[in-house]
């Protein structure tokens, strides 16, 4: 048994919204819930003497690397949460979940899933609707919001203001090239890369595409992409301009569909000098690459004359608190440890995943780090917050389409307006 002389942490915790789209108001910023006040009321009782030891469970959800075997980071991390923690403990129950999945799975039960999960924050939206994740507040809000970029905290936030997750890695894409054929000063320029080497991207893959359409004025739900009732806007002139450059581009005899791993096969035989992907694809890339690896932040295009630049996507990769957890102060206090500058160096160290907090930012071994370099200058440089609504999920089937569309030749010069305005249609169609 531990010693009994530690504190209870403290928690302010704002319930999420109610379940299955019943929305309800977010209470004035004067005005706290009632379940709050009585949380915290609870809570400074409990920290006016010491309290007991108390044994609890914790379910915790990640991806299956990061809990391999008990020298995995996920268990070696929550051991060291359990040690700094003389208050509880606490027998981890571990249960493989990827972040890309959390959404369909938590929200299938949330009585029933995890205390703490990874999530992926585009299903931020669909969490909150279901009431299957927490509002962060008090002291462990603040403590994520000073160690995080605002683009870090907007990818946690919902269209409430309130936040939701604690950010431990980046999720965006960017380019890995091979030095040997691009110089630094090339891959500024799409164009130009096209001219002098093979060029690979995921033109159908509907995550990808949306950076052409943001790079010539295009919005997904408004500038913050938080605004459901702005929809999407890929139409109109400067939408057509943006679905020409895409058929001249798939017709470019330099350019290569990297679909089902095809452009890193490329990569690898040297068909293949550039390749758009993420952080996930970086042993990969340097394996196939060797010396004449390189990674940057994506290009310019050129549209009417002018040099417009690609936005990926950029969102997080977050540990979400289940509100229906049992033990909710020491569910809390694990998500905001799990993604804190100790455990994400160790994620760094263990699994290469690149961090988002500040305090690591000067850290000489991933200021040195090309593929971390990159993610980062794509967030701060040429990103769009990926939108975190529900609505979102009625963009990825017809943003799919439009790429294969291309691909066939279904789309052509001369239609591209009328195949545009199709398009813009399907993207706002929340019948789809």
């Amino acid at each position: 048994m531990k010693k009994i002389f530690a504190l209870l942490l403290a928690l302010c915790m704002v319930l999420s919204l109610a379940a299955c789209g019943a929305k309800t108001e977010a209470p004035a910023a004067t005005e706290k819930p009632a379940e709050t006040k009585a949380t915290e009321a609870a809570t400074e009782a409990a920290t006016e003497a010491p309290a007991e030891v108390k044994d609890i469970t914790l379910k915790v959800w990640g991806p299956q690397e990061d809990q391999v075997d008990a020298s995995s980071w996920l268990p070696t991390m929550c051991e060291k949460f359990n040690a700094e923690h003389p208050e509880w403990n606490i027998t981890f129950v571990y249960e493989v979940c990827p972040e890309g999945d959390a959404g369909k799975n938590v929200t299938q039960d949330p009585s029933a899933a995890a205390d703490v999960y990874m999530f992926a924050n585009d299903q931020l939206g669909t969490l909150i609707q279901a009431n299957a994740i927490a509002q962060l507040g008090g002291k462990y809000l603040d403590a994520v919001v000073a160690d995080n970029s605002d683009s870090m905290i907007a990818s946690v936030t919902g269209s409430d203001g309130g936040v939701y997750g604690v950010p431990f890695t980046g999720n965006t894409w960017f380019m890995y090239y091979d030095k040997s054929v691009f110089t630094e000063d090339d891959v500024k320029s799409l164009d130009t890369m096209l001219e002098k080497g093979k060029v690979s991207f995921p033109l159908t893959n509907s995550w990808y595409i949306a950076a052409f359409f943001f790079a010539n004025g295009g919005t997904t739900f408004g500038e913050s992409g938080l605004d459901a009732a702005a929809g999407v806007d890929f139409g109109g002139d400067k939408g057509t301009a943006v679905a020409e450059y895409l058929v001249n581009m798939y017709n470019n005899p330099n350019f290569v569909v990297d679909a089902d791993g095809s452009g890193m096969a490329g990569l690898r035989d040297g068909s293949v000098n550039v390749l758009f992907s993420g952080t996930w694809d970086a042993q990969a890339a340097k394996e196939a690459l060797g010396d004449n690896f390189a990674a940057a932040q994506l290009p310019t295009i050129t549209i009417g004359g002018e040099a417009k630049q690609l936005c990926a996507f950029a969102g997080s990769k977050a540990l979400g608190v289940n509100p229906n957890s049992q033990n909710m102060q020491a569910a809390v206090a694990l998500a905001v440890y799990l993604g804190s500058a100790e455990a994400q160096l160790a994620h760094y160290e263990m699994r290469g995943i690149i961090p988002t907090s500040l305090a690591l930012t000067s850290d000489p071994t991933i200021q040195a780090d090309a593929v971390a370099l990159a993610q980062a200058n794509v967030i701060a440089n040429t990103s769009k917050l990926q939108p975190t609504l529900p609505e979102m999920n009625n963009y990825w089937t017809p943003a799919e389409n439009f790429g294969k569309a291309i691909v066939s030749g279904e789309v052509t010069l001369d239609n591209a307006a009328e195949k545009v305005e199709a398009f813009n249609a399907a993207l706002n169609n929340s019948g789809l």
